[in-house]
């Protein structure tokens, strides 16, 4: 499947490991895989959303956690758990700076373990870092391809990612793009279209 993939469509598939490695997630999900699409605000994907990559990142953040620039990002569970604290009195956000200041930035981010994965003859070997798919997002990869049969074309672009995303329906990238009033009928259209161009 991968040799039908444009250079611009593997370079999403590769961006996608880079977001998720960014955001120090442990799976590639649907939204990786979105903010790969909206890296290029003159894009396809970004002009027929009219979405922004770092407001993405943004919900991203909020709703399962991460990383950024500044630190820990807390999810709503844990911004939950970090308002209980300061109703007792107890600032999280004070003692994580105090923490950092005595023990410098980054200072609370815990190691990830090597990864084990069973090499020849069953013996148990440290991974190379690798970040999976989500069954969702390699089930996205799988509907692109099947968007460029259904248009009839040899190739799988960025736009055919978009359309297997939308044909997939659900996960992170879905939720974010409902809630940010993306419609998705013209966003189909619009990709549609745009891999039309590209095959003419």
């Amino acid at each position: 499947m991968f040799e039908r993939f444009t250079a611009e469509a593997r370079t999403v598939v590769t961006r996608a490991q880079e977001e998720a490695r960014r955001l120090h997630h442990e799976h590639i999900g649907t939204e990786h895989t979105l903010l790969t699409l909206l890296a290029d605000p003159a894009g396809p994907v970004a002009r027929s959303t009219g979405l922004d990559a770092e407001a993405v990142r943004a919900d991203v953040l909020q709703r399962i956690g991460g990383h950024n620039q500044d630190g820990p990002v807390l999810s709503d569970a844990d911004a939950e758990d970090a308002a209980a604290l300061k109703a007792i009195g107890i600032d999280l956000a004070a003692v994580r700076e105090a923490i950092e200041a005595n023990f410098g930035a980054g200072s609370l981010r815990l190691p990830r373990p090597p990864r084990k994965k069973r090499g020849l003859f069953g013996k148990v070997v440290a991974g190379s870092g690798h970040i999976p798919f989500t069954n969702r997002n390699k089930k996205v990869l799988e509907l692109s391809l099947r968007e460029a049969i259904r248009l009839k074309q040899k190739f799988i672009a960025p736009e055919h990612i978009m359309l297997g995303l939308l044909r997939e329906g659900h996960g992170l990238a879905m939720l974010i793009m409902h809630d940010r009033g993306v419609d998705f009928d013209r966003v189909r259209q619009e990709m549609e279209r745009s891999v039309g161009a590209t095959a003419a």
